[in-house]
Order: structure tokens, then sequence, then C-alpha cells
């Protein structure tokens, strides 16, 4: 990928003004810190997508490589071997993949497309790659079959033809079976496309063929014409044969299965209904639904397996697919839990002709990958080791977390495989192909995904591999059985109402927050042993907007201040009142939250156990706005979060709200914008104080609004079908702002970075936060807890936090929170914000070490637990006090990089002008740190910090899907991943060691195996002629007995031949004997149509003769009066 690009440069050029320090500072500061990253550190490309393949349309199996292939809709291609071993290719046209053939035990895979281009892959490579293309242009393509250990793969087209392609050089023969030679002269209708190719097992110059009308052809090869023909007036879906050849089977759209014997024309020696009603009086059984595929296995011992897809009776309305296993008597009906899209029978033999053995079937559904035991009782199902759970519940948000403590990875496989099923195959999972590769990559890797039905997935990422540890079910805090007056009048949570909106994780204490999209947080102790919760213990807390609309400029009306609920209170069960817009300011009847926290005692396993639920309530009939930032930091027992009326503090070791201030509150007296004044209050504490602050400010403006809008605002919110303006505001619209501007869908703001009246601009809202160990205020000279609060409208204000000392009087006193004013202002909404010690090393926040919560020992020893003094990851913070510290602050628009104590702006880089970043995140590269950026442009970039010098630009993807701007995530150590289909998560690196090595890390899907030897022919068969028939397909196919296929028929493209046939043709003489040769192609090729079209001139002038002779003929005895 190219990082330079002109357009970069115009933008250098126009942002040199804004990209120059704002505050010039001395040389000696300047020079303290050396910045260690460079532009050749960083390179960008895409290493594994892992996950179940997005709309499937075909699958293919090598059964010696034990390789599976998947096709997908759009193009794609996935193979997997053993667990670990995956591989992802894309055809460039995005053409939906039709059929897939694999050269058995070759390293090749051939692929039909439904734009008719057929395609070879080179499976000998790490990364995979086109060696030829032929693409049709006549005809379309409907039907491939490539006989095993045969290099001559035959194509059925749409308008019944055959055509045979030479898989090496990728060229058409010129033997071509017609339609209408296929089938009998008598016959006036075309027979339909063709839907069956494969050759007899026991005589490969046979060839059946199966026309969609119900027409089926045995073809000679040799003598060119057809010996039988099997006429059946129900449409054919599939064929297949009995490895003797002898017998095939038919399936039906009338959801019949006919059996032929190959010598008797007339009509089948069977015909079977497998779910119709057969009446007593001898009729036809009722038709059923078309059975879309059937296969024929035998064993040689026992009955012959017949396996087929669909055929149910039309009058099973409501039941799921099935895949029907007949069994000589038995017939076992499996539901499968979505549409099934294809399936393969794994057998002990490649060859055809012999005893198949069937031990598996690969059920390939809409939305998942089944494997069936054969050989057990009951058939049941393999143990899928492959990421494939990924959309079980579809992704909300997503996190990333690189170089995480190495005990955490075994803590959650412990408690998590506690969780498994039972009742799977004892067996090895059958696709064992491949080899894993060799890489050195070692630090454990981390992703947490969070759903629309509230679950927490943990996944071990490490070493480009994916695998499921650990699920957490966040529902189980909830009562389910909600009646319909407790329900919110809000679409959104009506729909997925636990699902996850926010995820905050503290890897060192393993303490987990999570907000879901009903303005709840739950806070999560990790346990290994389990528990039993009596009552879960709750905090509710009210926040409401306080400024005044225009409608109301008196804001008459006194306010609730009511007491704080009690640890563990149940929630207040009266409902809203009927209508919102009547309710009176003082009512406090709306005192509700959106789901009711369960009252029975709660069993928790070992794993994630809810400490502390945070709800947010109804205040006067109206619901409460989603939550849209998230902290914790657990050195401090703290969560903070925040919405568009304000922020709340909680203390979730004494389970109180500390702080519960709206936004214009953060300001005091230095609100930079002109608002509407705030209603007076009764009681009000300075906001520096404790508890009592979370009254709900209930002010007369509510009469003024009306339901619509608050029901427009969290419809919004939807998490899982995002709306195009949804996640890049982050926030939701305020309920008496207008709703997002829908006319300009590229992704336009309803605000304006720099608005300075609250007419039009939409509420200010809480976009970030960091805690930190800091300067608090100006010209501080030690170092005390802080939270940083980013808004939407680009400011930061700092919070100072007073904590009591450690052990029992932290139980005890109370935190004291008091804002200490604006850090600095940027354009765009806060994103990111993060802090560097004077030597420009990353300073974590403080972290609490994790403890067993559950100890069971005496008081003595669970003190001693609890009293561990908080660490830092960095010595760093015992640095000198009269050293500084740099806040990086990121927002959507610029970075800025503030030198504290003084807070001064000692640089300022303008990212973006035209764009907006959709995710920054200040990472730790093995060589420094830098700031990451993904912009909605598609843009990728990262700056050094904290020079913030640019210091790689791609242009990676334009971001045609929110699901990628709600999923994007960088960690440190280059990596990076989302969402790129709702099944799948795509991981990208952008450090030039995690490219260099990725070759390495790779694992190789071609292993060189011994194929199987073929059967014995037998003694017997030997000597009477018995036995498999072979045929000289290079004789038969060739160009000197078959001539020449049409030029005009199908174009052959030759392709790139992968990174190997890549590099020779990049240098040297390789690369000019490649060149030549496509140039000479090209030219054959030009001289082929010069050739046909001289061929096309001179029978044109030949025909013309002709007529002028014969004219001459006629008119040479005639008079001219007979003229």
């Amino acid at each position: 990928m190219k990082k330079f690009n002109i357009r970069k440069v115009l933008d250098g050029l126009k942002e040199v003004s804004s990209s120059t320090p704002s505050v010039q500072v001395g040389p000696q500061e300047n020079h303290l810190i050396q910045e260690t990253l460079q532009s050749d550190h960083f390179q960008l490309c895409k290493t594994v997508r892992h996950g179940f393949p997005y709309q499937p349309s075909s699958m293919a199996f090598d059964p010696v490589q034990k390789i599976l292939a998947i096709g997908t809709q759009s193009g794609a291609l996935r193979l997997f071997g053993r667990p670990g071993v995956e591989c992802y290719c894309q055809h460039e046209s995005g053409a939906a993949v039709i059929q897939l053939q694999f050269l058995i035990n070759e390293g090749a895979l051939v692929s039909a497309l439904a734009d008719d281009s057929v395609h070879l892959w080179n499976l000998r490579q790490k990364r995979p790659a086109i060696l030829h293309s032929l693409k049709f242009n006549k005809e379309r393509i409907t039907f491939c079959h490539l006989p095993f250990q045969s290099k001559w793969l035959y194509i059925g087209t749409e308008r019944g033809n055959i055509h045979t392609v030479n898989v090496e050089s990728f060229m058409l023969s010129g033997y071509v079976i017609m339609w209408n030679k296929a089938i009998e002269l008598s016959s006036k209708a075309h027979p339909g496309p063709v839907v069956h190719i494969s050759d007899n097992p026991m005589d490969e110059g046979k060839l059946i063929i199966g026309f969609e009308s119900g027409i089926v052809v045995m073809w000679d090869l040799k003598s060119k014409k057809a010996d039988y023909r099997y006429t059946y007036d129900e449409a054919i879906h599939s064929v297949a044969w009995h490895h003797e050849g002898k017998q095939f089977i038919c399936s039906h759209s009338d959801g019949t299965l006919t059996i032929w014997n190959i010598r008797v024309q007339g009509k089948p020696i069977q015909t079977i209904t497998p779910h119709g009603k057969q009446p007593k009086d001898g009729k036809k059984p009722e038709p059923c639904k078309p059975i879309l595929k059937v296969e024929y296995k035998t064993t040689r011992i026992g009955e012959p397996f017949i396996i087929l897809s669909g055929g149910l009776s039309y009058d099973t309305v409501g039941r799921r697919p099935c895949l029907t296993v007949m069994h000589g008597k038995s017939t076992a009906v499996l539901e499968m839990d979505y549409p099934i899209v294809d399936f393969l029978t794994l057998c002990e033999t490649p060859y055809s002709n012999d005893f198949q053995e069937p031990y598996a079937v690969v059920v390939l559904l809409e939305k998942d990958l089944v494997v069936i035991d054969l050989a057990q009782n009951g058939y049941p199902i393999f143990e899928n080791p492959y990421p494939l759970t990924i959309h079980e519940s579809p992704v909300t948000c997503c996190e990333y977390f690189a170089d995480c403590p190495g005990d955490l990875i075994p803590a959650l496989y412990s408690v998590g495989s506690r969780q498994k099923r039972q009742g799977y195959s004892k067996k090895e999972w059958p696709i064992s192909g491949g080899n894993w590769g060799q890489g050195t990559q070692s630090y454990p890797e981390i992703i947490i995904t969070g759903h629309a039905d509230g679950t927490v997935k943990f996944w071990d990422a490490s070493a480009i591999m994916l695998q499921v540890l650990y699920k957490l079910k966040t529902a189980k805090v909830f009562d389910r059985n909600r009646s319909k007056e407790d329900k919110g009048s809000t679409e959104a949570s009506d729909e997925d109402p636990f699902a996850i909106q926010i995820m905050a994780w503290c890897p060192e204490s393993r303490i987990l927050c999570v907000a879901g999209v009903s303005a709840n947080v739950i806070i999560y102790r990790f346990s290994k042993l389990e528990v039993t919760t009596e009552v879960v213990q709750l905090v509710e807390v009210r926040m409401q907007y306080e400024l005044n609309d225009i409608e109301s400029p008196d804001g008459g009306g006194g306010e609730q201040t009511p007491a704080l609920p009690t640890p563990g209170a149940s929630p207040q069960t009266s409902g809203p009142p009927s209508h919102p817009s009547t309710s009176s300011n003082n009512s406090d009847g709306g005192n509700m939250p959106c789901l009711k926290v369960r009252s029975t005692p709660l069993k928790q396993s070992a794993g994630y156990q809810v400490d502390l639920v945070v709800q947010l309530v109804w205040v006067s009939g109206e619901p409460p706005q989603q939550i849209t930032s998230l902290a914790l930091n657990s050195s401090y027992g703290l969560v903070v979060f925040g919405n568009s009326n304000g922020l709340a503090v909680v203390d979730y070791i004494q389970k109180t709200v500390v702080l519960n201030l709206g936004t214009v509150e953060l300001y005091g007296s230095n609100d930079p914008y002109q608002r509407q004044p705030r209603s007076p209050r009764k009681t009000r504490q300075p906001s520096g104080g404790l508890c009592d602050i979370n009254e709900g400010s209930a002010t007369s403006e509510d009469r003024c609004k009306s339901p619509t809008s608050a029901k427009m605002s969290r419809k919004l919110s939807l998490p899982t079908e995002l709306k195009p303006d949804l996640v890049l505001l982050s926030v939701c619209p305020p309920r008496g702002a207008n709703p997002l501007d829908h006319r300009d869908n590229s992704f336009s703001r309803s605000r304006s970075s720099s608005v300075t009246s609250i007419d039009k601009e939409a509420r200010e809202a809480i976009s970030s936060f960091y805690f930190s160990d800091t300067f608090a205020r100006k010209g501080d000279s030690s170092l005390t807890p802080c939270l940083y609060v980013g808004t939407t409208l680009g400011t930061v204000l700092a919070l100072a936090l007073t904590l009591p000392p450690a052990g029992e009087q932290r139980q005890l006193q109370p935190v004291i929170i008091s804002p200490t004013g604006m850090l600095v202002r940027l354009k765009g909404s806060i994103m990111r914000m993060a802090l560097l010690d004077s030597t420009g090393l990353m300073l974590p926040p403080a972290f609490e070490p994790w403890f067993e919560p559950n100890v069971t020992a005496d008081g003595e020893e669970r003190e001693k637990v609890r009293k561990r003094r908080p660490v830092s990851v960095s010595p760093s913070t015992s640095q000198d006090l009269n050293e500084s510290q740099y806040a990086v602050v990121c927002s959507e628009k610029q970075a800025k990089v503030i030198s504290l104590p003084s807070q001064t702006c000692i640089y300022k880089h303008s990212i973006t002008e035209a764009s907006f970043i959709l995710r920054a995140d200040v990472v730790q590269m093995s060589q420094g740190v830098c700031l990451a950026c993904f912009c909605a442009n598609g843009h990728i970039m990262t700056l050094s910090v904290p020079g913030l010098r640019p210091l790689m630009d791609v242009n990676y993807l334009p971001l045609t899907d929110m699901r990628i701007a709600r999923t994007f995530c960088f960690t440190n150590l280059g990596q990076a991943m989302y969402l790129c289909s709702p099944t799948e998560v795509q991981r990208i690196t952008y450090s030039q060691d995690t490219c260099e090595n990725l070759q390495e890390m790779l694992g190789e899907l071609f292993t060189p195996v011994e194929t199987p030897e073929a059967p014995n022919r037998g003694f017997f068969k030997g000597l009477f002629g018995g036995g498999a028939q072979s045929l000289d397909r290079e004789e038969l196919f060739g160009e000197i007995s078959s001539g020449k296929a049409s030029r005009s028929l199908a174009q052959h493209i030759p392709g790139p031949g992968g990174i190997e046939g890549m590099k020779g043709a990049a240098s040297g003489i390789v690369g000019d004997l490649a060149r030549a040769r496509i140039a000479l192609d090209e030219r054959g090729q030009k001289l082929g149509e010069l050739d046909e079209r001289t061929a096309a001139m001179m029978a044109s002038a030949d025909s013309f003769s002709k007529h002028a002779h014969e004219m001459m003929l006629k008119c040479k005895d005639k008079k001219w009066y007979q003229f």
C-alpha cells in the first residue's frame, strides 16, 4: 500500500499553520523527549479473518488433505484445516461462488462464479492465489464436475451444453456435448440447464448428464452419442451414483427420490417419498417440498446410506430445516437451526468405485457449520473447534487488549471450560488438514465482544488464532418477565433490552463494567468460587438535563431532593404517568428504571459475578438518556458514566453515588457557551461535595416536551441495526433538539463544533473519561488522583478526587470530588485522552491487583487481602515532582499535547478537515508510544507522541458500513480489529515487525500426503473384464482429435500466481519471460480473432460467388425480353 499521495501533501500544505505548536516552547523543554518511532516502523496489512463465512453459497472437501472450502455470495473463499489453520481469499469480481471442486491431493481448487468465470487456486502457498481464470462470454455456468485424478473439467451450462477445460493450461477443448445431440431427436422441448454431471464409477467413458426438466442422459464419450435416456416428469435437483456403477438415484422437486438401473430406460426401479404420507388406496403420495440434494453412500458391512436435504411435507408449517439420514429401514430426521445451504458426506476413500464407508456429514447452514458423526448411534454432532459463534447474538461493541497479564487467559479458560455443553461425539474433529504456523509472537491477546442479548464473550486472540474462553450472561441480573406497564415507551430497548452498549475492563484487577442499552451499568468481579447472592446490590441514579426550554423561561417549580437509595434497595416500581407531557414537575411518579433487577437469590458460578447494578431511572415521565461513555479505576474503586445530561461517579466499594452533575455544572462560572439560565434551586450543595448531589432536578421544561421526541432519541440508539448518524455522534439527540438531518447521509453532523448558542446546538454530552494520578490544577506541585472528562463540544474538564486511606477507612469515609475547571478545548467531540511521563513513556492508570472476592477464610485474612496497596504499571509515577507530564488529547478533528502542570499546549495537529475520526487510541508499540486514528473517510493514521508527527496515513477502506465504525478498535503492539460482516472479525496490523513475520505465523494448508491405493480389481474381474474401465481423456479431448474451441466462447485470463509467482515476475529474466509469454498469449489471441474474421470473410465471399454463378446459369439462355 502506498503511503504517499498528492492529496496528503496538499492537506499538509494547507495545515502547516495549524500543525505548528500553538504555544512556543523553550528549546530545553522541546528536546527533553527523543521520539523513537519512525515511519518505517509502520506498515498496514490484513492478518487473519475469523468467524463464520457471511452468506455462504457452496462447499467442497478434499478427502485426502482433509481441508474444507466454503464459498460465499460476495466471492469470498474460506479454507479450514485443523483447528487454528484458517485462510481467507477473495475473488476480485465479488460475484457469488456457485461451486467449488478440489483437485484432490494436488493442493489446488477450482471455483465457479455466478459471473460465469472459472478460477484455479494454488493452495500450496500460505496465501492462496489464482493461477488461471476462464471467463465464459456466451453461456452461463450451472454445474462443474472434475473426476478424481483427471485434468479435464466438465462445465455444464444454462443452454444445456457441456464444455471441457484442461485444468493445467485452463484452455477449452474443442469437445462439446450439445444438448440437441444428447436428448432424443423427436423431443421438441429444450431440456433445461445442466444440473448434474458425473462419470460412471466403473466406466470413465460413460458420463451421466442431468437436465433440469427431468431428463437424464448416459453419454458415451468415445462414440459421442447418448447410450440411454431416462425420463421422469418432475424436475431434477441432484443425482448420485451407487459405487458399483449399475444404479443411480435422482432427487426431484416433488419430494421424491427415484432409483434407476442404468440398463432400464422406461421407469425407475424404485420411487421413494421419504416424508410423504402414503395413501391407503395405492395412489401417489402427497407431493412434498423439493429434495435439493441427495447422496448415496455404501458400506462393506450393512446397508447403504441415503442422505438428503429438504423433502418435508407441505403441512409441516414452522418446522425447522431438516437433514434426513436413511440407513436400511431406519430414517433419522435431524433438525437444523438455520436453512441448509449444502451438505457433504465425508468418506474413507476418494475413489468413487469403492465402498464409500461414510463416517461424517458436514452440513453448511446459513449461519452455522455442523458436522454429524454417522458412526455413533443417534448421530451426535462433533464439537466445533472453530470460532464460528461470534454472531450467536449480533455483536454491538468490541474491545481488544494486547499484551495482557499472563495469568488472565488460563483463569478465563478454567472457568469457561465448565460452561461447555455435553453430548458431543467422542471422536476427533474430522477436518484435520494443514499445519500451524511457526510464529514467534507470544504475547497474550484478548478480544471482548458485547452482544444484543446481553452476553459478553471473552476470546483468546493470541498468535493470530481465535478461541472462545468464557461467556457471561448479563441478562441474568434482571427479571425477564416484564409486564406491559413496566415497559418503557421505547422501541429500541424493547427489541433488545439487554444489549451491551459500552464495556470497560481492567485486565489487572479483572473488574468488568458494562453499560446496557436500557441505561444501566453493571459492575462484575472475577471469582474462582461459586456463590449465591441473596440480594443483587442496586443503586438508582436520577439524571436530568437542567436547561429551560425557550418556551418556559420562568423556570418555576420546586425540586425534589430524594434521599440516596440505600445499597441493595429494590427499585421503585411505580409506573410512569400515562402521558409524559401531563406530568407535573414535582411529581415523583416517574421514578422507575427501564429494567427490573431480580429480587430472588442469584446463583453465580465461577467467573464473573455481579457486584453492583447502577440504574438510571425515569424522571418526570421521561425515560433516561442512554449512556455514551464509561470508565472504571480499580485502584480508586470508582466507576464513572456519562450521557447527554451529565455524569455520575459511583463508588462500587461503598455502593454509593459520589457525584451526579449536569454537564453545565462541570464548568462552574467558566462556561464558554451562552446558555439559558438554570432553574432556581431550593436546596443546593457545593458541587465538590458528597452523595446528595444526585437530586432529581425536575423542572417545568418537562411539561413542554413531546413524548415523541423522547421516543426518537432512544430509537436512534438501536445497537444491532445502526442508523447512519448514530455512532458518529455516539450520543442521542436531545429531546428538545431537532432530529438528525437525514437529507445528507454522508455522516453529517447535527452540530457545529464551534457553536456558541444553545438554540440549534445538540445538547453537550459526555464522550470520554480518563482516570489518572496527575496535577489537578494549574501549577500544582504534587500528583493527585484525577478524572478527566471529555465532552462532545471538545472540552476537557478536570475533577480532583480525594480518596480515603486504604483498608477500613476506604469502606467508611466518603470519596470527595471537586471540579477544577477546564483543561483544554479542541474542535469536535473528545475521543481519547492519555498521559505520558516526562520521558515520553505511557503512564497507565493505577490499578489494584486481582484478589479472590469470595475468600472463605476468617475475617482477618480477608482484610489482609483487601489491604493490598494499589500498584501502578509504570515506575515513573514516582517521578520527581518538579518534572512534568504530558496529556495527549484527541478529538474527532484534531490532537493536542498539553504540558502539565503548566497546562500549556505544546503541540497540536489538525488530523482531518473534511472528515472526522471514528476511533482513536494511544497505543504502546515495541519502539515507543503513538496515537492511532481511524477516520470516517477510510484512512488509518498514526501520529508520534508527544510531537504529533504524522508517521503513517493509509487509505485502508471507505466506511461503507456502520458496523465497522461501531466495532473498530486499536490496541498495543500494532494490532487492530473490526467486524467486517455480521459474522466475521477482520484483524489487521499497522506494525512493520508483524507484517514481516506474518508469512511465518500463517498456517499451511497443503501438506504432502500419499494418495491412498486404488481399490483392487480382484482376480475374476481382471479375467472377465469387470472392474473399472479407464479412458484416455487426453486422446479424446486433446487438440489433435477434438480440434480447437471457438475463441469467442471463453476468454483465458492468466492469474497473478500468488506471492511466489509475483516475486519471480518482479525481477530479472523470469519477469521478462513471464511478460513476453503474456504478450505472446495476447498476440496469439488477437491473431486467432483475426484468423476467425478472415475465415468468416472468405466464407461469405465464397457464398457470394456461388450465388453469382447460379444467377449466371439461370440467366444464360434467356432473351432480353424474358427478363
